[in-house]
């Protein structure tokens, strides 16, 4: 099986629905770097009739010859080479009619690059596909890495081609369970590799299997050349306009700092810019907020964190130690991240225990709640509200031979007037004696597997 392409059943077969329906369709797939947007789309022009462009940032007139030529060869129409088009509508109009007759998948890959050398690009397009090919059978993808000029320039209610979409997709991560294709090693190191390198499928391929898990960090993240150590910053520099300032607000979260008051006096940056660059961020989906469970969605309880967790492992452990990768003490480096990595991993741990609890419990409101009861600070883990009022309540502990009755006693003095437990969940990676509602490593290896989280 293709490592790359595992888990996208669902994407291949809404495109090939698409490809199915009659006359034109345009198409718009977008989604983080690595995501695995080529390899889903080549896979999906297998046996086709298809032309595929990588949009590269040279120029209009450099990316259309080449897209003349690719043209040339897929439709078997020897005049268009060597021939000049001042613009893309001619050079469609020019094999119009052929694309009236046979299905044609066009795509043009990296699209924010056509439009960076040509701003006008959309309104170009607009106008292509409402004269041309509109009229005609061609399947139209437009696809992309850079999430906010998709969103905008493509997507966007006030860009040229809105409206004119009859398909989007905003590719997301691999699941946990996707990870054992990758790394088909024990649980708990499948749960260390999700917790630096995410569900993103180009990261996930760097980890050698025949390899512990630490050894591959310190090649990847902690080697000078390594292709995890430098990519943080290529994804900002790719995706934001003013990345020193995004760097501030991850480096401030990752070093604690969660409130936005906080974020704005770590960063120097007044609380009306950071929300704006705080807000930014939550649409890329490389940060998160959360708040109580219990408070209302708008309530001004928030707490930042960064929820893409290769940039949470990079900008807490990674960026801390560059002086010592630059300096060839890269092993140093990872010996002081072995001695920390259990708090961090208890982050993901109650990551993955959260999507167990909204599985076993679909329907329930699930997340953390804390403030204060009765003159004292609190904090639960897990809180998961149903829809009758009835709560669940859980704790996490990355931790060995737990004791599970003395955790759930302690949950249990933890819940709150008028919420009394209808069950009670502690997750820990393994305990002295079992009891019902004490889940272990492979209890949720089993539940993530079953239910594809």
């Amino acid at each position: 099986m293709n490592q790359q392409f595992f888990d996208r059943e669902r994407e291949l077969a809404w495109l090939e629905e698409l490809y199915r329906r009659d006359g034109a369709q345009l198409v718009v797939l977008y989604g983080r770097r690595r995501i695995g947007k080529t390899e889903l789309l080549r896979r999906f022009a297998s046996g086709k009739k298809a032309v595929y462009l990588y949009c590269e940032r040279t120029s209009a007139r450099d990316n259309l010859a080449r897209f003349r030529d690719l043209l040339a060869d897929a439709l078997g129409v020897e005049f268009l080479r060597g021939a000049s088009f001042p613009d893309w509508e001619p050079l469609f109009k020019a094999v119009q009619h052929i694309l009236e007759r046979e299905r044609v998948v066009i795509v043009f890959d990296e699209f924010p690059y056509l439009v960076d050398v040509d701003p006008s690009l959309p309104s170009k397009f607009q106008r292509l596909w409402d004269e041309v090919l509109s009229r005609t059978k061609a399947f139209l993808v437009l696809c992309g890495s850079s999430v906010s000029v998709m969103e905008n320039e493509v997507l966007g209610y006030r860009s040229p081609l809105y409206g004119r979409r009859t398909g989007s997709w905003k590719l997301g991560e691999l699941p946990l369970s996707a990870l054992k294709f990758f790394y088909p090693r024990p649980f708990e190191e499948r749960l260390y590799v999700y917790g630096v390198a995410g569900g993103v499928p180009m990261y996930l391929k760097r980890f050698d299997p025949s390899e512990p898990f630490w050894s591959n960090v310190e090649r990847e993240f902690f080697t000078k050349g390594g292709f995890l150590y430098e990519e943080a910053e290529f994804l900002l520099r790719q995706e934001l306009r003013e990345p020193r300032n995004y760097f501030l607000i991850l480096r401030a979260i990752a070093d604690g700092r969660r409130k936005l008051g906080e974020i704005a006096n770590e960063t120097g940056l007044d609380k009306a810019a950071t929300s704006r660059y705080l807000h930014t961020l939550e649409l890329l989906g490389l940060v998160g907020h959360e708040i109580p469970v219990l408070e209302p969605p708008k309530a001004r309880k928030r707490l930042y964190h960064i929820s893409d967790n290769y940039l949470a492992f990079w900008f807490g452990y990674v960026q801390p130690r560059r002086a010592l990768v630059e300096q060839g003490m890269g092993g140093a480096a990872v010996e002081e991240v072995k001695a920390l990595f259990p708090q961090y991993m208890s982050r993901v741990y109650e990551q993955a225990a959260r999507r167990v609890v909204q599985a076993l419990h679909p329907g329930y409101r699930v997340g953390r709640q804390w403030g204060k009861a009765g003159g004292k600070a609190y904090e639960i883990d897990i809180m998961a509200v149903g829809p009758r009022g009835d709560a669940i309540y859980g704790e996490v502990k990355w931790s060995e031979a737990v004791d599970c009755a003395g955790e759930k006693e302690r949950l249990r003095e933890k819940a709150l007037p008028g919420l009394k437990p209808a069950a009670l969940y502690i997750f820990a990676k393994s305990y002295r004696r079992r009891e019902p509602g004490c889940l272990d490593l492979a209890d949720v290896e089993r539940i993530v597997e079953a239910n594809g989280l």
